[in-house]
């Protein structure tokens, strides 16, 4: 039962809370790790824009429920829908996705992210492109797309390709853990608050009644601490990470990480190559280059971009590594997906290009994004 200060509704999966000029949006399905369906994503969608036109709201906080903030999106909810009917019932949810992503890479008032847990695939896609990205040390974030057959996907390749030096392409291309003290470190996180504060936090804010971004940031400054990023960590040899993935093909990068493993015993780079090699070979090749073109890219050129690659995917006329990396990882779960092309060399710039061509098929529709809106990602803009 809500207190008498604030209201309380829930929809389904989705929690929204109102308390004076906040707003609040919490992902509600914490045994699913928070996932998003397409009725999550419809709900939340439809709750930020009614709040971006309410002059009384002046700050929306998003968060999760449970000990996830958001693993991504339901694949086992898209699988079914594209094996059970047809490949554009799936595209239909990812539409409605990429159009809330959009909605918070260019939203107008302050959006606060609280990301305490798990945030994966669509949960960063949520959470990256707000304004505010409030980490703890139960944080883990990760765009783990390539072991799957797909790739990081929901504009990840925007605000990766924003990160220092070539961070971006490691995190692309090996789907790496990172903490939270390392993802404010690198940028990806605005501010580390322990999670043992969080409550006190969100109880600050709910007293805000300005939208003015030095007012918020000054107040989560309060309940936000310095830490330091652990010596084995990735970030810590970003000179290794700028030698290795510099490199222009995905086979070169390979190559000089395992130059840099024969030289050394530095578990982070052993972990690399492992995920590279057992990922998708199509997927790295279309993740890297993404990332390269990536930095002359807005947000709203990526989410089209992002669409049009997925659906070549759902559509399975290019090749079937996203439903068969979804068979052996989530499904069957015998981790021995079996790729086609099997090998990174066998895998053609044709055959790349292919995924970015034009689709003509009578079922395809184009993707629609919020009409009028500043396609400058106002998020990643602000680091």
């Amino acid at each position: 039962m809500a207190s008498s200060s604030s209201f309380s509704l829930e929809i389904s999966q989705v929690v929204l809370e109102e308390n004076s000029c906040v707003r609040k949006v919490m992902l509600n399905r914490p045994q699913k790790l928070n996932s998003l369906n397409f009725e999550m994503v419809s709900q939340i969608f439809k709750a930020l824009e009614a709040y971006e036109n309410d002059s009384a709201v002046k700050l929306v906080i998003l968060k999760g429920k449970g000990r996830a903030f958001c693993a991504g999106g339901d694949l086992m909810g898209v699988f079914y829908s594209a094996f059970g009917g047809h490949w554009s019932f799936a595209a239909r949810f990812y539409k409605t996705q990429l159009a809330l992503d959009y909605l918070i890479g260019t939203y107008k008032k302050p959006l606060v992210s609280l990301i305490n847990g798990t945030v994966m695939g669509g949960g960063a896609g949520l959470s990256m492109h707000s304004r505010f990205r409030v980490v703890t040390e139960n944080t883990v974030f990760a765009m783990p797309e390539t072991s799957i057959g797909l790739f990081p996907d929901v504009g990840a390749t925007h605000f990766l390709s924003k990160l220092p030096g070539h961070f971006g392409e490691y995190i692309g291309l090996t789907g790496a853990r990172m903490k939270g003290a390392e993802m404010l470190a690198c940028g990806l996180a605005t501010h580390f608050v322990p999670s043992k504060n969080l409550f006190l936090l969100e109880s600050a804010l709910n007293q805000i009644t300005s939208s003015e971004a030095s007012t918020i940031s000054n107040l989560i400054n309060k309940f936000s601490h310095k830490v330091d990023v652990k010596q084995d960590c990735a970030f810590k040899r970003l000179e290794v990470i700028n030698r290795c993935f510099s490199r222009k093909t995905v086979e070169e990068i390979l190559q000089s990480l395992e130059k840099e493993a024969a030289d050394g015993d530095e578990k982070w780079i052993k972990e690399a190559i492992r995920s590279m090699r057992s990922s998708s070979p199509t997927s790295l090749k279309i993740t890297l280059r993404l990332m390269r073109e990536e930095r002359k890219q807005n947000l709203e050129d990526t989410l089209h971009r992002d669409y049009l690659i997925a659906c070549h995917m759902l559509m399975r006329i290019v090749n079937n590594d996203f439903f068969e990396g979804s068979r052996a990882l989530l499904f069957d779960k015998d981790k021995k997906p079996k790729w086609e092309p099997s090998r990174l060399e066998l895998v053609s710039e044709e055959r790349v290009n292919q995924h970015f061509a034009k689709i003509e098929d009578i079922n395809w529709e184009k993707l629609e994004l919020p009409y009028g809106r500043n396609t400058t990602n106002q998020a990643m803009a602000r680091l």
